[in-house]
């Protein structure tokens, strides 16, 4: 399955990558570490797991494949649905499907989707090159063993004549060290004066530019009319979705793509999931939305959906 090696590009570069209609790929930053067990050491990885529920269209799978592959968006939203539908199918029949460098899906006995991710696969692209290895517990215990053999060998002896004859370098290491002292201490209060200096400066130099600005007084000639926009305003609490898209590009141009078809689209903040959502209209009335919804979708767009949020 070609598309498979398109979601495992993606989650080179992206945290998460949603398959419209089937779950979204998430990716999660695991330290390295070591298995104390093997002696096993494993450099930092980015973890894949899958969460069912993130299956609203963002565009970035069909935008990459419409870019690979040089087809339009809509032909790649196609290719998107009969790969989930082949797949849900095989899974319905009790096959394992596996997605190449990924993982592999089954269902359970009580018909639940589950996901086992491949170990071995680490899309983390700053280990890249970086491979696990075993590396041999060290014995300290040997050689603690042989330096005291080698001190019973060889005891150490001390000559007091010595240590008295040069007990004048350590008056003389004591009168250098207190010199450096003061000298250290003289060239710190100097460093405070100057640094106290030059605040005083600064403060005087803004209070100056302060007083200078609010001074200033501006004059416009001929000044320009005010100019009035009119918004479209979406209100209610019934919205109709074109599409969520994670990269922000992708839902401006759609909204300027419904513009010129006679909308008056509008897109939303940033959802909790990073989702730029782009809406067709908006309704006080939930029947007058799902009237408005069936239409939208027999004749705009099959993949619009009905969101229920105050906006305001």
């Amino acid at each position: 399955m070609q598309l498979t090696t398109y979601i495992s590009d993606l989650l080179y570069r992206y945290e998460c990558v949603i398959i419209p209609g089937f779950g979204a790929f998430l990716t999660r930053y695991k330290s390295a570490f070591i298995d104390e067990t093997s002696n096993t050491f494993n450099p930092p990885a980015k973890i894949v797991s899958f969460n069912k529920q993130l299956q609203a269209n963002d565009g970035l799978f069909a935008n990459y494949i419409a870019s690979v592959e040089k087809c339009s968006y809509e032909t790649a939203l196609q290719k998107i649905r009969n790969f989930t539908a082949k797949i849900s199918e095989e899974l319905s029949e009790g096959k394992i499907v596996s997605f190449k460098n990924i993982g592999t899906f089954s269902l359970n006995e009580e018909e639940s989707l589950q996901f086992e991710p491949l170990q071995q696969q680490n899309y983390s692209t700053a280990s890249f090159g970086l491979s696990t290895f075993v590396s041999p517990k060290i014995k300290r215990e040997v050689y603690k063993e042989t330096v005291e053999a080698l001190e019973e060998k060889t005891p150490i002896l001390f000559t007091p004549e010595k240590r008295a004859a040069n007990s004048y370098l350590k008056y003389a290491a004591i009168a250098v060290i207190a010199i450096s002292a003061i000298g250290f201490g003289s060239l710190k209060f100097y460093e405070n004066q100057v640094q106290e200096f030059n605040y005083a400066e600064r403060q005087k130099a803004n209070s100056l530019v302060e007083n200078q600005i609010q001074e200033a007084t501006f004059v416009i000639e001929n000044p320009l009319p005010a100019l009035s926009l009119q918004l479209p305003k979406h209100t209610g609490l019934y919205h109709i979705v074109a599409g969520a898209y994670r990269m922000e590009e992708n839902a401006a141009k759609k909204v300027e793509q419904l513009r010129e078809k006679g909308f008056s689209p509008l897109k939303m903040e940033v959802s909790r999931y990073g989702l730029h959502q782009v809406l067709y209209a908006s309704f006080e009335n939930r029947n007058e939305a799902e009237r408005k919804l069936q239409d939208i979708k027999q004749t705009e767009n099959p993949d619009a959906w009905l969101l229920v949020q105050d906006i305001k």
